[in-house]
Parts: structure tokens; sequence; C-alpha cells
């Protein structure tokens, strides 16, 4: 099976980058290449729009809690289903909005300084979320080639005997990451939004088709299966640490604040042929991920029960049941499955940030070979971030908290309370990317209280910026003119 997956996957990525080729002839501009020249149609937008939430948090990270804790990983997606709806309605305003990235909204309506931080935030956020797409793409190719670490240690000590002394992780981990970084950016660098868009739509198709298939079928043999023929059902009864309620907190705030403020939703919403378009794309997009993040659950939830061994990593559950307990076709289904996910988010991710690199911190959009270029560095620089963690949900909250406690109340107010005071919300941002870099350095350190480890950085860095946010606002009191207002 081993081979057919890696034929198909390969096959698989040579269609989308056929499909790259043939869309990077209509970008001319640098408009284009972030935003598909503001024409996608209603069903294109939906299509990117879950196939890019729908990521590795999801298929590695919600699986590693899965293998974790249990079916109580179903509250998981209701963060992110929450936010969706809380964005729905205001997707057509921000379609309206004539801007090119969520801080150049920032900047319209807060000033210059709103915009310049809000771009570091979320450039940070999204070069960490485009990392650990590339180890995941490394973990699929480990299993493909399960040995290739020591072959690849072993041929690389014959050149210079140093390099055996090197771990086996690195050797197993860094050419499927390098790998799979060459084609991540090689493809976003071809056509920009348009190639993404609408090979997105394909590869949710893809996506949709090897998961439902994939829990249908792991669902009847459990169904089927003796209880004392699982091997770890047993473990799986055992109860679980109960996760307090400020622990909840610290999971699902992340995500709802990711959704409701994501700046590459926005920018599908702002490549949306009309507001009307962005709409309905958002109001569908709610329903596509509550099916599609329930399912990958499922299917994490029956392979941790039927599988006949530990993975060496929980979060790589779901590749493991695709190995070892489906029919080879399907199992290469749910391979390609996982391809594209992993695909669609990385090159959404790196695009974004190119996106803000050039329309926030250089001023505005120009060509797409500038554009291109802003790609090739940004995603040679996630490569390094690449090698910091193995852990899909932890490195995943991370990011969503640097994101969502820094630019996601900034985006609601531009949005919604436009004439908040400029020095209100910039002082937020501030205040809560500090405070998430500060808990997070504390935390590394090992000098974080005892009575605070159970907190996630969500909290107090949210927690910050809406205290600024609410003092320097002035609790109702006269508003200075605010910039671009």
């Amino acid at each position: 099976m081993q081979l057919w997956a890696l034929i198909c996957s390969l096959i698989f990525l040579l269609a989308l980058t056929a499909v790259g080729l043939w869309h990077s002839r209509r970008v001319k501009t640098g408009e284009d290449f972030a935003l598909a020249g503001r024409r996608l149609p209603t069903v294109v937008v939906f299509g990117t729009l879950v196939a890019t939430w729908i990521g590795t948090g999801s298929l590695f990270g919600s699986a590693e809690f899965t293998y974790e804790h249990g079916l109580i990983a179903l509250l998981l997606p209701l963060a992110g289903a929450a936010g969706i709806l809380c964005l729905a309605p205001l997707a057509a305003r921000v379609r309206d909005i004539p801007a090119d990235s969520v801080p150049q909204i920032l900047g319209i309506r807060f000033g210059r300084a709103a915009q310049l931080v809000g771009a570091i935030a979320l450039i940070g956020a999204y070069l960490i979320i485009v990392s650990y797409q590339y180890r995941a793409g490394a973990g699929i190719l480990h299993f493909i080639f399960p040995h290739s670490g020591e072959w690849l240690r072993a041929a690389a000590a014959t050149v210079a005997p140093g390099l055996a002394e090197t771990s086996i992780e690195f050797w197993s981990r860094a050419p499927g990451i390098i790998g799979f970084a060459v084609f991540v950016i090689l493809y976003t660098m071809l056509a920009g939004m348009v190639s993404v868009a609408w090979t997105d739509l394909f590869n949710g198709l893809v996506m949709a088709g090897g998961i439902l298939l994939a829990l249908g079928l792991l669902w009847a043999r459990y169904l089927a299966a003796d209880p004392a023929s699982l091997p770890l059902v047993a473990a799986m009864a055992e109860p679980v640490a109960p996760i307090p309620p400020i622990g909840w907190a610290g999971l699902l705030l992340p995500t709802f604040l990711l959704v409701l403020g994501d700046a590459n939703l926005y920018q599908r919403f702002m490549s949306a042929r009309s507001p009307s378009a962005a709409r309905r794309a958002a109001v569908w997009m709610f329903f596509g991920v509550l099916v599609m993040e329930w399912a990958i659950i499922g299917v994490a939830y029956f392979g941790r029960q039927l599988l006949p061994f530990e993975p060496e990593v929980h979060g790589h559950t779901i590749i493991a049941t695709a190995f070892t307990l489906l029919p080879g076709w399907l199992g290469v289904l749910l391979i390609m499955s996982g391809v594209a996910v992993i695909v669609t988010t990385a090159d959404s991710y790196l695009l974004g940030s190119a996106t803000s690199v050039a329309a926030d911190l250089t001023g505005r959009l120009t060509t797409a070979r500038r554009q291109r270029l802003i790609v090739l560095g940004l995603g040679v620089a996630a490569i390094a971030l690449a090698f910091t963690s193995d852990r899909f949900f932890k490195v995943a909250l991370y990011a969503y908290t640097l994101y969502g406690a820094t630019l996601t109340p900034a985006v609601v107010c531009a949005l919604i309370r436009p004439k908040v005071p400029s020095r209100a919300v910039v002082g937020g941002m501030v205040a809560g990317l500090s405070t998430a870099l500060a808990w997070k350095a504390i935390e590394l350190m090992g000098v974080m209280p005892s009575v605070c480890e159970p907190i996630e950085p969500v909290l107090p860095a949210l927690a910050m910026n809406l205290l600024v946010l609410a003092s320097l606002s002035g609790w109702g009191g006269p508003r200075e003119t605010t910039a671009g207002a």
C-alpha cells in the first residue's frame, strides 16, 4: 500500500501543479495574485473556506486530542462553528471594504500603528501555522518510508562522519519537511489565490470523500468486532482526568477568536465576486465545517480503538489508521485526503502572510513577481520553525492565541464600532500580543507559578487586550477622531 499511496499522492500533487500553471496565465497584477481579481463565485468561495479551515489542526491536532481524551473531543468544533455564526453576518461588509488585508482594514479605521501591530501578529502566527503543515506532510512521508531516516543518516555519515551523531528523529523528519515545503512554496508562487481557491474546491471533495467513507467503514468494523479482540478498548474506557472549566476556555477560546478574525477567511470574502456571494459562502461554511470536523474526530476515535498498536505520535492516529485498518483503495484515498488538507492549509496561510507583508509592511500590492518573491522568503523562514515541536495541538493553540488575542478584538471594532479611539485599539493589540509572548516565555523557562500552569496564554492575553481597550476608550466619554473613519 505504501507504493500506491506514494504514486497516487504524487499524481495528485502533479494535478494541483497543472491547475496552478493553467491559472497562472490569468495573474497579471498583485491584486490578481492575492485576491483572484475579486471575482470568485459562491461555490468556489465556500469550497476554499472549508478547505482552508479544515487543516492540520483538525486532521492531526483533533486526532491527538481524541486519542488522549475520547469522544469529549466532539466539543472542539463548536468553538469554530460559533465563530462562523458570528462572522457570517459580517462577510458582506468585509467584501465592501476597499482593503487588501485584515491589517489594512485596521489601518483604514485606526491608523498606521494599528496596521503594523496587526501585521506583525498575523505574520508571526501564520508562519507558525505553515511550519506545522510542513511537519504534518513529513509525518505522512514517514509512514510511506518508515526507515528513510536510517538510510539518510548512514548515507550522510559516509560524507561527513560527524553527521551520524545527529538524532535519527532529525533524519526521519528533515527530508519530508524540506521536500513538502518546497512543493508548497512553489505551488503557492504559481498563481496565488486563483490557483489556491479553485484547487481548494477539488481538494475539499477529495477530503470529504476519503474521510466520510473511512468513518462509515470504521464504524461498521467497530460495531461488528468482539470487544475482547480490541486491544485498546479497555485503556480507552478508563476515565480521563476531567478538564476544568478554565481548561476548556483555554482550549475553545483560541479557535473562536481565530475564526472570528482570521485574515485567511477575510481574504476569501474579499475575493468573492459580490458581497452576497461572500455572505452565502459563510453560511454554507458553518455546516461544512461541523460535518467535516466531527467526521475527522470519529475516524480518530474508531482508529484509536481498533489500532493494534500505539502510534509514536498520537497526532498521526488517522494516518496510522489509513495504513493499518482500511482496504488499500480507501487507505490511499484517506492519505490523499490528508495531503489535500495539509496543502490547502499550508498554501493558504503562506499566501495570507505574504499578502500582509506586501500590503501592510511595504505599502501596497504591486506586481505578481514581487508577491512571489515574498512567498519564497516566508516559506523558507517557516522551514526553521518546523523543527521546534511535534505537538500539533499545543502549537496550533498557541498560533491561534497569538493571532486571536491580538487582532480579533480590533477587527470586530473595525467592523461594528469603527469610532473607537485609535489609541485604545492599538494599546489593546500591543497588550494582547505582549502578554501572549511573555506568558509563553515564562512557561518555556520553567518559572511559571504552579497556580498559573493550567491557564492557557489566551486567557491573560485576551483579558489584557480587552482591559486596555476598554480603559483607553474612556468608557463612553468623548472620542477622538479615528483615522479613516
